[in-house]
């Protein structure tokens, strides 16, 4: 989602700049698909931008509505994005962003992955021009990782963005699923 805000389509007078204007006046919404073998190869296809991990590549779209998406997207699996982790995932960086995830809630990976991408949209939309410049610079660094119940708390009562779910897959509505912390968004607030 970072990779998509930040890229030059997606702003000014960019081919995708009115499709990501008008997603985020609306009701923002994020779908997550998995595609193996000749199904990547047809999404990969379509306009977007491809990123790559070190287990895994990720495509991200420009927005459409939900009732125009291209079939080659439409058609591609909902379930099976559960995944397992090889190893365990370090301790988060401090002096990184964080995306932290309620530990209260069983979210499927896909909508894990959703929810965190809403909250790096959050943190984004929060830091100055030049925050987001140094940002993007970096290469996005940020880690993802399921809060402690007693840290969750303190998390979802500060100053933070927090997202809020629309309820209308797994979550209920109004339901505290990430809180983006980023350091710049920490020396901004008390």
């Amino acid at each position: 989602v970072l990779v998509m805000l930040a890229d030059e389509r997606s702003t000014g007078d960019g081919a995708w700049a009115r499709a990501v204007r008008d997603w985020q006046d609306a009701r923002i919404r994020k779908v997550v698909r998995r595609a193996r073998g000749a199904e990547w190869r047809r999404a990969e296809a379509l306009p977007g931008i491809t990123v790559t991990g070190k287990n895994a590549e990720v495509r991200v779209f420009p927005p459409v509505p939900l009732d125009g998406w291209p079939k080659d997207l439409a058609r591609l699996q909902v379930s099976g994005t559960d995944l397992d982790d090889a190893e365990p995932p370090v301790d988060a960086d401090p002096t990184a962003p964080v995306l932290w995830l309620n530990p209260d809630l069983d979210m499927s990976a896909g909508k894990a992955m959703a929810q965190a991408g809403h909250g790096a949209q959050l943190a984004w939309w929060e830091l100055s021009g030049d925050e987001r410049t140094a940002w993007r610079d970096a290469g996005f660094p940020l880690s993802v990782r399921t809060a402690d119940p007693a840290r969750w708390t303190g998390l979802t009562t500060g100053a933070l963005p927090v997202v809020r779910d629309a309820g209308f897959t797994e979550i209920a509505p109004g339901s505290c699923t990430v809180v983006a912390d980023h350091p710049a968004l920490r020396r901004a607030r008390p």
